[in-house]
């Protein structure tokens, strides 16, 4: 989608408008901030339907703050546990269980949709919500990455709007110019916990260490990918899709305290960079409220005191997860999902001490090596080499 499409097909808003809110991921990480964002903007949303996996507890206490009339949860148990709750307190909602149910959900009446879902499970409820009519709000990155064409066919100019913060901070820089006027996307990363390691270093790592990020509070998988750098590559693939930016113009460089959170050259030498402290919330209130912006959602940087912004190149031979998914992206077909398929596999079985922190990388790229990627594939193709990359990995990682 170029920058143009995602600018001027965007509606435009009054300042009363209201929207109806669908939330994919509610007891998650994007999920939980997004609903902070709705209990300061009240007058702005009503939530009509959550969707989550197995966190029965915290949802019942959703669907009762928010007055939800539809939840879903991945776990049939957790079904019964969260009707049990609803119950007690006497409130009125559908529960809907399942492994389908968050794609029913996604596909339900709505102005907006946050898929905040982790991983490959986010792919058929993107194409429910595109489907259905509603502005995706994208934070589930993985179900572009997979789908590729197919989610960018689906999309009509403006609906597919970016919630990661990089891809945030791009579209708000994209507004200051035609796509003919871009000349470089440049995606900023944190280094994670390990920047200026070795790669023997690196081999010694143990979960609890790669765990603690030092700037984001995220889910294990995203965290995980962040150490190895895996997050910045799908990010490079993800910028390429909704930007229709050629891979060679597009860059990440480590910028440590996170608060340029990404960066557009302009074909005349200017760079504009979009700058706040490290918060989720803002770039989820884009995302839900787009082309809008929502007050006090977050802080903004404090001027009035001293402050250094460094940035420097991403150490390729320690960590080759960029170029490996920019290399991957570039092949397309079904590569991008044979290399985020690889990698959450290896990002378990590293969370079980089963690999070390490189041995992640190492079989995705091992994974890509064996795999044919095809050309245009659709949604059952997609699915079926995810399948494939699942079922490989954990050969060679039994082998291993």
């Amino acid at each position: 989608m170029p920058p143009a499409g995602l600018r001027s097909g965007s509606p435009t808003m009054t300042p009363e408008w209201r929207r109806r809110l669908v939330i994919l991921g509610s007891t998650g990480s994007i999920g939980t901030q997004a609903l902070d964002v709705v209990r300061r903007h009240r007058e702005r949303f009503d939530v009509t339907a959550l969707a989550a996996g197995s966190n029965a507890a915290l949802l019942a206490d959703q669907v009762c703050e928010f007055d939800v009339p539809v939840a879903s949860v991945a776990d049939p148990v957790a079904a019964s546990e969260l009707r049990h709750r609803l119950g007690a307190r006497n409130q009125a909602c559908d529960v809907m269980a399942g492994p389908d149910a968050a794609t029913q959900v996604a596909g339900l009446p709505a102005d907006v949709v946050l898929n905040g879902l982790s991983g490959a499970l986010g792919l058929r409820p993107t194409i429910a919500a595109l489907e259905s009519g509603a502005t995706l709000a994208l934070a589930n990155k993985e179900s572009l990455i997979i789908g590729g064409p197919v989610v960018k066919a689906l999309a009509a100019p403006g609906q597919l709007v970016p919630v990661d913060s990089e891809h945030s901070a791009l579209a708000q820089c994209l507004r200051s110019g035609t796509a003919a006027e871009v000349r470089r996307l440049v995606l900023t990363a944190s280094g994670g916990p390990f920047r200026g390691w070795s790669a023997e270093q690196l081999a010694a790592v143990t979960p609890e260490q790669a765990l603690a990020h030092p700037t984001w509070s995220m889910g294990p998988l995203v965290t995980i990918n962040s150490a190895t750098l895996v997050n910045k590559g799908l990010e490079i693939i993800e910028a390429h899709l909704l930007f229709d930016v050629p891979f060679d113009r597009i860059e990440a460089v480590v910028h440590p305290q996170s608060v340029v959170h990404s960066m557009v050259e302009f074909v005349d030498g200017a760079t504009l960079a979009q700058a706040s402290p490290p918060d989720m919330r803002l770039p989820i209130a884009l995302g839900i409220a787009w082309p809008d912006r929502l007050a006090d959602v977050s802080l903004a940087c404090d001027w009035s005191r001293a402050a250094e912004w460094t940035f420097e190149p991403i150490d390729h031979d320690t960590f080759p997860a960029p170029r490996l998914a920019a290399a991957a992206g570039a092949a397309g077909g079904t590569a991008p999902a044979v290399f985020n398929a690889a990698d959450e596999v290896a990002v378990e079985a590293f969370l079980g001490g089963g690999i070390t922190l490189p041995g992640i990388v190492h079989t995705i790229e091992r994974v890509l090596e064996e795999h044919d990627p095809g050309n245009k594939p659709g949604v059952d193709d997609v699915l079926a080499a995810d399948e494939w990359a699942r079922a490989r990995a954990r050969e060679l990682l039994v082998s291993a």
